[in-house]
């Protein structure tokens, strides 16, 4: 009787070795073909159970970003409690092409981009011209602006300090301002902001096209770590980012059409984009590189739908 059941007892211990064996080969198996999924779903879970407010009986507003060569334009709904959602956006809607333009022609072209906007539902009044002050200096502009206030339209020249202030104004959660951070990497220069107490501070630094004045990377990535420190340690979790460069390094990775993905911190992810895309993005992450060394956040989120000219809108009144 004793080596029946010594017998059945070792059966089982058998099978029971078999089968904890086939389950870990499992396990193994599952864990090797999906470890960026699996990695990518924390990411996202972790920062993207936020869900901006839909508007509520909002109204359609438009803000266009006037370029020497073209102009990016936002559309939005938006509520007397500032939630809003993007309705339309193009970028880069050539105007002028060539210096022998005449005004008459830049008369009737901003008569047409203006139109498109009116027909897509926007009451004249709601539609706002934003320039940087850096673009503000060229001579197209210059003629662009002439036109467009012959048309009725004021021009609004807004300062580095303030791109940032408004960056911050249409990416930031109002939940997360106590614990995350703004940055907008432009080719001019890129902003750094955060809120502290009821002002919004925002600090300048070099832009992604430093390259094209032949500075070196060294440099500017010890000038940016010094500026990024300034963000308070409190507020260095999670940052917020938008701009060209890191656009190009959501638009690798994004899933779907969701509004928010979460960026690589390794710049190793972005090596073939680098060598895609040449000069502009290797200097942007190099600018990204220092960001993440001087704060060392636990997730950074790339924003498709914002701009700082939709901070502009929202800092209007309703």
């Amino acid at each position: 009787m004793k080596r029946i059941v010594f017998f059945m007892l070792s059966v089982l211990f058998l099978y029971s070795c078999k089968l904890e064996d086939k389950n870990t080969k499992i396990t193994k198996e599952t864990t090797k073909r999906i470890p960026e999924q699996t990695h990518q779903d924390t990411v996202l879970k972790q920062q993207f159970l936020y869900k901006p407010s839909k508007p509520i009986q909002g109204k359609l507003k438009a803000v266009v970003e006037l370029g020497a060569s073209g102009f990016n334009s936002f559309i939005i709904n938006v509520d007397k409690d500032k939630n809003w959602e993007i309705k339309n956006k193009a970028y880069g809607s050539s105007l002028i092409l060539d210096g022998k333009t005449t005004t008459k022609e830049i008369q009737l072209k901003l008569q047409a981009y203006i139109q498109k906007i009116v027909d897509f539902g926007v009451a004249s009044e709601h539609i706002h011209f934003v320039i940087s002050s850096g673009a503000d200096k060229k001579d197209m502009t210059q003629l662009v602006k002439k036109e467009l206030i012959k048309l009725g339209y004021k021009i609004n020249v807004v300062t580095a300090e303030e791109e940032g202030q408004y960056a911050l104004k249409s990416v930031m959660p109002k939940e997360l301002e106590n614990t995350a951070f703004v940055v907008d990497i432009g080719s001019g220069n890129t902003k750094i902001s955060y809120v502290q107490g009821d002002t919004i501070v925002c600090k300048e630094t070099f832009g992604s096209k430093y390259f094209q004045k032949n500075i070196d990377d060294n440099y500017v990535y010890n000038e940016v770590v010094k500026i990024a420190k300034n963000v308070p340690e409190k507020k260095r979790a999670q940052y917020f980012i938008i701009g060209g460069v890191p656009y190009q390094m959501a638009k690798g990775i994004r899933f779907q059409k969701e509004r928010f993905t979460a960026l690589h911190q390794d710049s190793i992810q972005y090596k073939s984009l680098i060598e895609k895309k040449g000069l502009k993005v290797k200097s942007g992450v190099n600018i990204f590189n220092a960001i993440n060394k001087a704060t060392n956040p636990k997730t950074i989120v790339f924003d498709w739908d914002s701009n700082f000219t939709i901070g502009f809108l929202l800092d209007l009144a309703y």
